[in-house]
């Protein structure tokens, strides 16, 4: 049984949902350390022909809470009406806006302000719309060890699962031994993105993007061909 681990992002680049795709549980990593300035409350999309950053506000929580424990600011519904507007100005000429849009609308409209909360379902909303069946586990709900740290903890969550084999983003053959891992009975392996490229209106393609950016220039059934788009290192 394959398993994937990854922190809660708003609207991430197509490489996350491929990661879901290809695992038959994915957890939400939720009760790890919120960063400041990431990825998690935020990401790209197109605007004027260029990579432009939306953002979720959060409040000024103290910086070492979890994910689990950080809020949406309490002028949420202002906020929102202005990531909103920006992405209603920028996507109202793709190809793909109508089919996209109300999916966008849906998610920023969820009434929930923990960010967690919110995050989940707006990667629950993706997946239902691609036909991700993947079974979706919450970090924090699941009975572990929190004493254990990095590459022990996540070694630790897999074999709780049953898991014979873990899938990581490509970056973390920085911070995981396949070794290790497999002393555990785990086979570790890396997804890499293959190269992935569209039309984006008249201009140069930019890559990695958000999955908005998929979605409102590709057709959903094109867009579940570039959920395969990938290799295991």
């Amino acid at each position: 049984m394959r398993v994937g681990i990854m922190q809660p992002y708003i609207f991430p680049y197509i490489g996350y949902f491929q990661m879901i795709n290809t695992v038959d549980k994915y957890v939400i990593y939720d009760d790890v350390q919120f960063i400041k300035g990431g990825w998690i409350n935020r990401n790209k999309v197109l605007i004027n022909g260029k990579a432009s950053m939306i953002t979720l506000k959060t409040k000024k929580d103290d910086f070492k809470l979890n994910i689990n424990e950080i809020s949406l600011v309490d002028n949420y519904e202002y906020e929102k009406n202005k990531v909103l507007k920006s992405i209603e100005l920028a996507y109202s000429r793709a190809p793909y806006f109508s089919n996209t849009i109300g999916i966008i609308r849906d998610i920023l409209n969820y009434k929930e302000k923990n960010l967690s909360k919110f995050i989940e379902n707006s990667i629950v909303e993706i997946c239902s719309f691609l036909d991700i069946n993947t079974e979706l586990i919450i970090s924090s709900q699941i009975k572990k060890d929190t004493s254990l740290k990095a590459e022990e903890k996540v070694i630790h969550i897999n074999k709780i699962l049953g898991s014979d084999t873990y899938i990581n983003v490509i970056a973390g053959m920085e911070l995981y031994s396949k070794d290790k891992f497999k002393e555990q009975g785990i086979d570790l392996f890396f997804i890499k993105m293959k190269e992935v490229k569209y039309k984006q209106f008249n201009h140069d393609f930019i890559p990695n993007l958000s999955i908005i950016d998929v979605l409102m220039f590709n057709p959903k059934e094109e867009v579940k061909r570039l959920l395969s788009e990938y290799e295991l290192v």
